[in-house]
């Protein structure tokens, strides 16, 4: 994969109808955890051994950015508030598509007095994800 510009690293919320770009990102990022189950005996001559296909694998992704009364921000805020779980897609130029269902573990809006509002999101994957 070549170099790509960061603002291409894209996160979209299923609104009900389509993928909708969530606006004013400053920065974002996202994770691939793949947790281990550790099955190290005595009998494994020092060395740490893990269960092939076993664990828990997720996605958790974060991103900032400024308010810009767009509509996945309130899409993603009418999400919360049902404590249900949106579609979203993570773009990665050049690479591919992660889709799946997301928990938004948190939506934080801040302001001070001299700047702009600005706000960010922290999700992690629900469900099956993806690659396309």
């Amino acid at each position: 994969m070549a170099a790509q510009q960061g603002k291409e690293l894209l996160l979209k919320i299923h609104d009900g109808t389509d993928y909708q770009l969530i606006g004013g990102f400053t920065s974002n990022n996202f994770t691939i955890n793949g947790e281990t189950v550790d099955v190290t005996t005595k009998d494994s001559a020092g060395f740490k051994e893990y269960l092939d296909g076993a664990g828990v694998r997720f996605i958790s992704t974060t991103g900032e950015g400024v308010f810009m009364n767009d509509a996945a921000f309130g899409v993603a805020h009418g999400y919360v508030l049902a404590g249900t779980h949106p579609d979203c897609q993570l773009i990665v130029p050049g690479f591919g598509t992660y889709t799946g269902r997301f928990a938004i573990k948190s939506l934080q809006m801040t302001g001070t007095q001299e700047g702009a509002v600005t706000y960010s999101f922290d999700l992690e994957s629900a469900g099956v994800i993806t690659f396309a």
